[in-house]
């Protein structure tokens, strides 16, 4: 792949990874434009390598947050432990639970199905753009609120919330946890926070799912035998130079694109999502 294209999806990726219009999305329209396909081992990966680069420049801005929020005394560790401990959990088993219900039901329990196939269904995409759409503007009509704090039952629904975008392209993750964290009544921005923790969370678990898969298709592929350094290096070069370029876009775009959720533009978002929806109808 060239410098281009790997640079104008890391570009893209940075700019819309920030904003709850599924950067996914994005990134797989832009690769379809580009003639590439994204249900392909090497894209999944290089998409998930570059949420990783985003994922990291998150940590950097939202570092001294999440330090006053979370870590600030032993009270605070241990309960945000929790809460990010019990939302993971939740998206790991409704996560889990909703992927053998679409390979029972869409693949009759094929044994090569795999999730990633259904990246490139522009249907899917432009439905799951249009319900994040709807969360995103409803959410938005609930007033601001007031809630800094978590409970156990408020994590479970975010991590619950955040296991049904994980099979789909164009769920917004960040719209669809930070609008469930606002229904619950949190303040606009503990609610990013916690979303972007959980973010943070997830995304390592994700790279090593896809890292397996890229090089069990390529020994599958009868490449095993020249898996060395430079095979290696050839495999997962695209996606390293993506993360560093997604870091860098990210890092730049975060402090605008963070303050549109505190200038009560959420309901922006939602819109820009079901424009984007017909959009992904037309590219597909």
């Amino acid at each position: 792949m060239s410098f281009l294209k790997i640079a104008l999806l890391a570009a893209v990726q940075g700019a819309a990874e920030l904003l709850p219009v599924s950067s996914s999305a994005h990134v797989i329209v832009t690769e379809k434009l580009l003639g590439l396909d994204p249900t392909a081992p090497e894209m999944t990966l290089l998409l998930v390598m570059l949420h990783t680069g985003t994922m990291l420049a998150v940590v950097l801005y939202f570092w001294r947050q999440w330090h006053a929020a979370y870590f600030a005394t032993a009270q605070r560790r241990r309960d945000g432990l929790v809460n990010v401990l019990l939302a993971t959990l939740a998206t790991g088993v409704v996560g889990l639970a909703l992927q053998s219900l679409i390979k029972h039901v869409f693949a009759a329990n094929a044994d090569h199905f795999e999730i990633e196939q259904l990246f490139g269904n522009a249907k899917l995409m432009a439905g799951a753009l249009a319900a994040a759409g709807v969360l995103i503007i409803a959410s938005s009509r609930i007033p601001p609120g007031r809630r800094d704090g978590l409970s156990a039952r408020d994590s479970l629904w975010i991590g619950a919330v955040q296991g049904l975008c994980l099979p789909f392209r164009g769920f917004s993750r960040s719209g669809a946890t930070i609008s469930t964290a606002l229904v619950q009544g949190m303040r606009r921005q503990r609610a990013e926070e916690f979303s972007f923790a959980l973010a943070v969370v997830l995304t390592p678990a994700v790279v090593v799912e896809e890292v397996y898969r890229l090089f069990s298709h390529h020994a599958a592929a009868g490449g095993a035998p020249a898996l060395n350094g430079a095979a290696v290096l050839h495999l997962l070069g695209p996606g390293l130079l993506g993360m560093v370029l997604s870091f860098g876009v990210g890092l730049l775009a975060l402090r605008w694109l963070s303050s549109w959720l505190e200038a009560g533009r959420w309901h922006l978002f939602g819109a820009y999502c079901l424009l984007a929806s017909l959009v992904v109808l037309w590219v597909g």
